[in-house]
């Protein structure tokens, strides 16, 4: 950020990012300094190489990159939010690339990740991601708080399409969520949380699921298949099917070792048809019988990994598992900033291994040169 790389750093940048400084407003209040590309290097510097304002202060000054105190570049992180959030949704949409289809079909998977502010009364914040497959493409974020009514995991967090194909895990399987994806012609695989989700059978009777399982499944390696119905308000119904697998025994013990763990750390008795649904993996599903079996429905849900993996890599790329604690508007702007880094980087490694043996576009630094002399 601070050598002559610089240029090629900026060459990676979404077309639109000096445009969007100027709706933002993010020079608004300075009188020196007014370039955003001053401003913009001076807060990557700081959220890309994880220097602290007041050293990131003294080397942008010492580099004659802009003349900021730790306090202004606080108060202009602050400002930048907006900018940092249009930044990376510009970014992720550049990004995007024709996609190749698994069986004839695009897939979206959600999950959700939490961000912890530094201290022990620091507050919680839950990025909420949306991601392609096969490509392993962002379509879709929302930052809010981790507490508060509307603010855990529900597909409502989620625009969606007529056709969408999703894969969520239990944490979305509830009745709003099943019944905004039906509302919006969305199709869904959710792993099922017995607790959340209440069944019947295709005549409307009470479909108990556990006796189906034991029943069915109860040998290592059995699938099971169910045409089920989740009633909802004013008599509207989502139709779908329970696909189900019986897991090993040592995946079991390790289920039910973990459900142990959880209940004697939270102090609460564990029921025991908690053990005996973990012998199993659950899913509801809104994926067209016609087109998916049983067995592809739970191999497909195994692409829900992909998404944790890609948590993984954005809390190692942009150093996302702690947020410095100030105050609510620096904290967003400091996880826009981190997001638009780890958007960056890939970026940047994609096209150094696809497509450049030099790393970067000659003909995009060209022509922000020739921008630059106008």
């Amino acid at each position: 950020m601070i050598n002559e790389d610089w240029d090629v750093v900026k060459s990676f940048f979404p077309k639109n990012w000096r445009w969007l400084a100027g709706r933002t407003k993010v020079l608004k209040g300075l009188r020196k300094d007014k370039d955003p590309e001053q401003i913009l290097r001076s807060l990557l510097i700081h959220l890309g190489c994880g220097y602290s304002l007041r050293e990131t202060s003294v080397r942008i000054r010492q580099e004659k990159i802009a003349d900021l105190s730790d306090v202004a570049l606080l108060k202009r992180l602050k400002k930048s939010k907006d900018w940092l959030h249009g930044l990376c949704v510009s970014l992720l949409r550049e990004s995007a690339k024709p996609e190749k289809r698994i069986r004839g079909r695009e897939f979206r998977l959600f999950d959700s990740t939490t961000i912890k502010e530094q201290g022990k009364t620091g507050s919680l914040w839950r990025i909420h991601y949306s991601m392609k497959i096969p490509s392993l493409r962002c379509d879709f974020f929302r930052l809010t708080p981790a507490k508060g009514k509307g603010n855990g995991d529900s597909l409502l967090q989620y625009p969606m399409n007529s056709g969408d194909y999703i894969i969520a895990d239990r944490g979305y399987c509830h009745s709003k969520s099943l019944h905004y994806a039906s509302s919006k012609g969305a199709y869904v695989c959710i792993r099922v949380n017995q607790h959340n989700l209440k069944l019947s059978d295709p005549s409307g009777h009470d479909f108990s699921l556990l006796t189906e399982l034991e029943n069915i499944l109860g040998r290592v390696g059995n699938i099971g298949e169910w045409d089920v119905l989740h009633p909802g308000e004013n008599d509207k119904c989502v139709t779908g099917r329970i696909c189900a697998i019986r897991k090993s025994a040592e995946a079991t013990r390790k289920a039910q070792k973990k459900l142990r763990e959880a209940a004697a750390k939270e102090g609460r008795k564990l029921q025991p048809e908690t053990l005996l649904f973990a012998r199993y993996i659950i899913l509801f599903t809104t994926f067209p019988k016609s087109e998916f079996s049983a067995e592809m429905v739970l191999d497909g849900y195994r692409f829900r990994w992909q998404i944790e993996l890609i948590f993984k890599r954005f809390k190692q790329l942009a150093q996302l598992g702690h947020l410095p604690k100030r105050d609510e508007v620096s904290v967003e702007a400091w996880l826009y900033g981190k997001l638009f880094v780890a958007i960056l980087t890939q970026r940047i490694v994609d096209y150094a291994n696809a497509l450049s043996p030099w790393g970067y576009d000659i003909e995009r630094i060209s022509h922000q040169e020739q921008l630059a002399g106008v």
